[in-house]
């Protein structure tokens, strides 16, 4: 029998932790998640020298990578192994040397072991740099193995 946790938020944050714990990708880039819960997630990302292109903006791989970061630990709130089936970003804007980027992933639905997930990149000014959409399919096997949410 797993951990019991109070409300399925709480549940998140555990499995956020434990994908965390693993993602050492997303760690050495830099990334902090700033908040999740049942889907939803939160993270924020300083643009270094390294990121930078022959523009001299930030590289749009990177901001890729961030915004999929963003959309794994929103999709992965469930406590169900889950990666990414297809996804998509629309650039418009640049991101700058020295910008805090902001995503924010927003589930849109879940239907049986599929799920749409939008992910809005802002800068620290607000300004919309990208939006992402990820579509998300669910594996076997779980982030905390057991863990269920305590019944009323």
């Amino acid at each position: 029998m797993g951990q019991v946790f109070a409300n399925k938020d709480e549940l998140a944050k555990a499995a956020a932790q434990a994908m965390w714990d693993a993602d050492p990708a997303t760690q050495k880039l830099g990334m902090t998640l700033d908040e999740v819960r049942e889907g939803y997630s939160r993270m924020s990302m300083v643009i270094r020298e390294e990121m930078s292109n022959g523009h001299g903006t930030c590289h749009g791989g990177y901001i890729f990578t961030f915004a999929d970061s963003c959309f794994a630990f929103a999709c992965n709130s469930h406590n169900i192994n889950t990666v990414a089936q297809q996804c998509s970003i629309t650039y418009v804007a640049p991101g700058r040397l020295g910008e805090t980027l902001t995503a924010e992933c927003v589930e849109r639905t879940l239907v049986g072991r599929s799920g749409v997930y939008d992910v809005t990149v802002r800068n620290q000014q607000g300004q919309i740099i990208a939006e992402f959409r990820g579509n998300s399919r669910n594996i076997k096997g779980e982030l905390v193995p057991g863990a269920r949410v305590e019944e009323a």
